[in-house]
């Protein structure tokens, strides 16, 4: 049977990886509307949407790397569960931009091929 320790909760922590949460999952339903430009040929649209989750990831990964800096001063912290779950997200909603992001790439040469084949 496992040990209960007690361990407060990093509180601090917490609302970090709530806001890292909350600010990758904006990402995603962005990431989402440029999938649904891309789909209707709106790339101008596309380019908007990933850059605004491009900044919103920005903003996520900037709060996880003071956690990450902060422990050469502060030494290390027990890390909640949450925030290794925000971690997670951020990484797999980060790796969903680049996709994306290169996806538009190919579908805006194929249209841009298929314009100068119809004409």
């Amino acid at each position: 049977m496992a040990e209960n320790t007690n361990t407060p909760i990093d509180e601090e922590l917490v609302e970090i990886a709530m806001s890292m949460i909350t600010e990758a999952g904006e990402a995603r339903v962005n990431i989402g509307h440029a999938i649904t430009a891309i789909e209707n040929n709106n790339f101008d649209s596309a380019k908007e949407h990933l850059e605004t989750a491009r900044k919103l990831i920005g903003k996520a990964h900037g709060m996880q790397t003071e956690i990450v800096q902060s422990e050469g001063e502060l030494g290390v912290r027990q890390h909640p569960l949450l925030f290794i779950h925000a971690q997670d997200t951020l990484m797999t909603i980060n790796s969903e931009l680049n996709l994306v992001r290169r996806l538009m790439k190919v579908f805006a040469n194929l249209d841009e091929r298929l314009r100068k084949l119809e004409k």
